[in-house]
């Protein structure tokens, strides 16, 4: 009850500061560096000692709906994964509540496709009722028919999964056509909302769209909508994910290519850092996360997840660490628990199939990597 309380009282800290901060991007930075610096010295103490890792939730990643109108090569949502399964409105109300009371920040609403669910607007709202900073991840197909209601309901940030521009999307989706009805619904949220939506492109780093004229493409994409690039990594072990033909990981023939797509992004974010959400060290290590995969052993900070299934599935992340079922149990009651401290210590110690996820965040709190990256290459 007591870390409850605690992680609860520091979210509310969060959310009253982050007006002000907003205003005062130096002061944010400034107490951004302090945090890392801290908690770099957290992991390290941690390493010795790993009870020191304990549940601190400040961001919860639900997948409101396993429905998705895209069939993406290796995506098993909207196929085999959870086949049918979707979150009812009355229990992700009774999720939010449990997520805010537990101290979490952020939440993200994704899916399959989110814009499937029919009450994803009264989610919103109520998430936004609760003071935590809420966004969707969407594939923006539906996007430009519900963002009206959308943005009633509070939402100022999104983020977009990109695979390409024109056949090379349409390709990759397999649903010919689609790629031009995203082109028109980010046409019409800009049209609509100017700058006052956030949209972030999460360019995902696949073996396919690992060269230097795809990234030129999403580079180009991204300066005509406003958005932000962020990079999603391949993701070896997503159980809703998998490379049954070998198309979409990493072999050591790509090295040389990986490491120059690399490099042209450390360059772009030498010219527009105020394009890049994530560290420049996180940009440097990418080509070691990409073709080391699974031994890329950086210790894990999903200590500060939750991740909600559609089927009801609670975990500490996506890939593993059950926690239980909300259909079943109030989410309130599966956290701070015994199982919930060690899932969280042995996902610190990578006691699990090892991700990329989240690797941002691991780079800048593994003193050692962080070393590492700090420096050109």
């Amino acid at each position: 009850m007591e870390t409850r309380r605690r992680m609860s009282t520091r979210s509310s800290a969060i959310r009253t500061l982050r007006p002000f901060l907003t205003r005062h991007p130096r002061l944010k930075g400034a107490l951004r560096g302090a945090d890392r610096a801290v908690s770099r010295l957290h992991h390290s103490a941690a390493e010795h000692v790993p009870a020191l890792i304990r549940p601190q939730p400040r961001q919860l990643t639900a997948a409101i709906t396993a429905s998705c109108n895209l069939r993406c090569q290796g995506c098993r949502y909207g196929r085999d994964f959870m086949v049918g399964e979707r979150i009812s409105l009355d229990v992700m109300r009774a999720v939010l509540d449990d997520a805010k009371d537990a101290g979490v920040a952020r939440v993200r609403l994704y899916g399959g496709e989110p814009l499937l669910h029919p009450d994803v607007a009264t989610m919103i709202a109520h998430s936004n009722e609760l003071g935590m900073n809420t966004y969707i991840t969407t594939n923006g197909v539906l996007l430009g028919k519900r963002i009206d209601e959308l943005y009633e309901a509070g939402l100022r940030w999104l983020t977009m999964g990109f695979y390409g521009v024109d056949e090379q999307y349409d390709g990759y989706t397999q649903r010919d056509g689609h790629y031009s009805r995203v082109d028109e619904s980010l046409a019409t949220v800009r049209d609509r909302y100017g700058d006052d939506v956030e949209m972030q492109l999460n360019v995902v780093l696949i073996r396919p769209t690992t060269n230097l004229d795809a990234l030129g493409a999403a580079w180009e994409f991204a300066e005509r909508f406003g958005m932000v690039v962020h990079f999603d990594l391949y993701g070896h072990s997503m159980p809703f994910f998998t490379d049954p033909k070998g198309e979409l990981g990493y072999r050591e023939e790509d090295r040389a290519q990986v490491e120059a797509v690399g490099a042209e992004i450390v360059r772009l974010h030498g010219l527009y850092p105020e394009r890049f959400p994530q560290s420049i060290e996180m940009l440097r290590s990418i080509p070691d996360w990409l073709m080391l995969g699974p031994d890329m052993l950086v210790p894990c900070d999903a200590y500060q997840l939750l991740w909600l299934g559609a089927d009801g599935t609670l975990q500490l992340c996506d890939v593993t660490f059950p926690l239980g079922n909300v259909n079943d149990t109030r989410m309130r009651d599966l956290l701070f628990t015994d199982e919930h401290r060690q899932a969280c210590v042995d996902g610190f110690k990578l006691k699990c199939p090892n991700c990329t996820c989240k690797s941002n965040t691991r780079i800048m709190k593994h003193a050692a990597s962080y070393r590492r990256y700090s420096a050109p290459r």
